[in-house]
């Protein structure tokens, strides 16, 4: 064998080495990436599933409820009842829809009793009863008629039957140069027994869409962001509570109201509203905040976990968001006698705006939709869909209670105790609002906590945290992005939750001083981060500038964010028309920035007479966002 035969096998010899242990390389890669855990996402526990609407109908549904023989009841908001049958869509059937009642005035809620369907309509309370048994109803009775101005925002809605068989209807405030309670009882909570004898029960209520029972029985509310309303909440109501908005006390000194405030006893000061209640008996505070912006933007539908086979929530409250298309999950608990608790997201991704939801017979979860004249981010004008658990569990915090020094985290897996360990798992802050006859508030007395105690049970599914700087009256947000699951090391699916602290319970704190070296270790090592971050945030900043400057636009990707934070989106699209104009149409208008800014502060409604609902004002917007907004609007002239 010559020598260049001799260098030409060594080459090659050579080179076949390389490539084996390039492709033993890839091989090595694709397997690790293999054995790591792959992240859980909602559907992997939550499967949306859409029941087909014939076409032609319009489904924009107001109430549902399940009927005796398994069909589906929904209303409409074009004033409609159907039944649907096979809901479920057994052996692949598509549902079928009969019409049950019609002409009825946007009904938005429904509930079944004793043979018969009840609906609140924006005149009255009504019982529809199908007398011959043909599917249709042949008997519409007015079970207690309500007062009207002829105001488009004049929204009745229920009703719920209470553990004592009376009903619960709600009743919305007018929109008149801002929220006004025109004609009686409107922005009150009515019971209504089937005799239909009324008695004002409770009021402060603003747009409240939706209410239920816990598992005791009590009545929470849902409420929205407005004017005195800081943030979408849910609270429980008892005989003569008031809730936050002032209107319905108008009526305070009519005959039967068991509130006994008045409209001047509310001052507008802009302190928290927990600080108010403390010198104005009478008042309710929220039981849990809903962050607006970071949960959601318009609290909708409430549904109680009474069976349990739904995953591992049960005796909690499943609450929808309208705008965002969504559910949300909340805990309760009862501290010194008053409820308080947490939030955490749930399933997203809705076809349209979650309103109402119901069970099935199956333990499935049904949800209708709505977003005409509301807007969502669903895209969707209306829609019905089926929400249905595949029966594992994902790895979540369970529950979330309140300690003497801090909270009580419960996993519904046990936690790897490596990383339940480490102080930088977990971020605490607290925060509260404005109350005050503006619309909405911006975040207010935003503090952090320093974690400075670690306990872990022995089966791993219980966390005790002992913090610093508790408040009563303060919203404890929760981050747990740094726990990981024993057994498959996953991430907790919602690791952000938010605990409205009304009382701090009595009990023993935890030994701080055993954790004392490991803590102020970590809190070096927070700090480190906390600063690392913050420069790579003022370079990022920098950097913004800089491109803004030579580009002189914002991008959709770069504006979304502060969008999605101010609730812009639940009412614009930037190509389509929705509750409001899309930002495009709005550009065509080529205001100045400073009219534009102006406007986003003062919405003049008439320039756009084809929109019937008029914008709030947006007086919680920080100037430097609403900057940034406007320049993102200008750059789609």
């Amino acid at each position: 064998m010559t020598t260049d035969t001799n260098m030409f096998c060594k080459k090659t010899t050579l080179l076949w080495v390389s490539i084996l242990t390039i492709a033993m390389t890839f091989v090595g890669q694709a397997q690790d990436k293999k054995d790591l855990p792959v992240e859980p996402m909602e559907d992997d526990y939550y499967k949306i599933n859409s029941i087909p609407i014939p076409e032609g109908m319009m489904l924009g549904i107001g109430g549902i409820a399940l009927l005796p023989n398994d069909k589906l009841a929904i209303s409409t908001r074009r004033g409609e009842i159907w039944t649907i049958s096979n809901p479920y869509m057994k052996n692949g059937q598509k549902p079928s829809f009969k019409l049950f009642a019609k002409g009825l005035h946007e009904p938005l809620g429904l509930a079944y009793r004793n043979g018969a369907l009840y609906t609140a309509q924006r005149p009255e309370l009504t019982r529809l009863k199908d007398l011959d048994g043909d599917g249709v109803a042949d008997e519409y009775k007015t079970v207690y008629s309500l007062h009207l101005s002829g105001n488009y925002h004049e929204y009745a809605y229920g009703p719920v039957f209470d553990k004592d068989g009376n009903m619960i209807v709600t009743l919305n405030l007018a929109w008149n140069k801002g929220m006004q309670s025109l004609v009686k009882w409107r922005g009150w909570m009515l019971k209504i027994s089937e005799e239909g004898k009324m008695e004002p029960f409770a009021t402060g209520l603003r747009s409240p869409a939706a209410f239920g029972l816990n598992k005791d029985g009590d009545i929470f509310y849902a409420e929205n962001q407005g004017g005195w309303i800081g943030s979408g909440y849910i609270t429980a109501l008892e005989k003569g509570d008031f809730a936050s908005h002032p209107a319905g006390l108008k009526w305070s000194s009519e005959p039967g109201s068991s509130v006994k405030l008045k409209v001047e006893d509310i001052p507008d000061t802009g302190k928290p509203q927990f600080e108010v209640a403390k010198n104005i008996a009478g008042i309710k505070t929220p039981s849990v905040w809903i962050p607006h912006g970071n949960m959601g933007v318009s609290t909708s539908g409430m549904l109680l976990d009474s069976r349990g086979d739904f995953g591992p929530f049960k005796d909690q409250i499943f609450v929808g968001d309208q705008g965002r298309s969504l559910i949300n999950r909340v805990f309760l608990e009862k501290v010194q006698g008053v409820y308080q608790g947490a939030v955490f997201s749930f399933v997203k991704g809705f076809a349209s705006g979650v309103f109402r939801m119901c069970w099935g017979s199956d333990g499935s979860m049904f949800v209708g939709m709505t977003a005409r004249g509301w807007g969502s981010t669903g895209g969707d004008i209306y829609g019905l869909q089926r929400l249905v658990w595949n029966g594992k569990v994902p790895f979540e915090i369970k529950e979330m209670r309140a300690m003497p020094d801090g909270f009580e985290l419960e996993f519904t897996k046990p936690v790897d105790k490596t990383t339940a360990s480490a102080i930088a798992s977990y971020t605490f802050n607290n925060f509260t609002y404005k109350y005050h006859k503006t619309y909405g508030s911006p975040v207010i007395h935003k503090g952090d906590c320093n974690v400075t105690a670690i306990k872990i049970s022995d089966d791993g599914t219980t966390v005790r945290i002992a913090i610093d700087n508790m408040k009563e009256g303060f919203i404890h947000e929760v981050n747990v992005n740094g726990i990981r699951s024993e057994d498959e090391k996953h991430p907790v699916l919602h690791p952000v939750g938010y605990y409205t602290l009304n009382k701090i319970p009595d009990g023993n704190k935890l030994e701080t001083q055993i954790f004392k070296a490991a803590i102020q270790k970590n809190k070096l090592h927070v700090v480190d981060k906390k600063e690392n971050n913050t420069k790579t945030k003022q370079v990022s900043e920098i950097n913004k500038k800089k491109n803004l400057k030579e580009n002189n636009t914002i991008t959709l990707e770069q504006i979304r964010p502060l969008l999605i934070k101010h609730t812009c989106v639940a009412c614009h699209d930037t190509d389509k028309k929705q509750v409001g104009p899309s930002f495009k149409e709005i550009a065509k208008r080529k205001y100045s920035a400073d009219k534009m800014a102006k406007l986003i502060y003062e919405p003049q409604p008439e320039n756009w007479p084809d929109y019937a609902t008029p914008m709030p004002p947006m007086t919680h917007v920080p100037k430097e966002d609403v900057d940034k907004i406007v320049s993102f609007i200008k750059s789609l002239e």
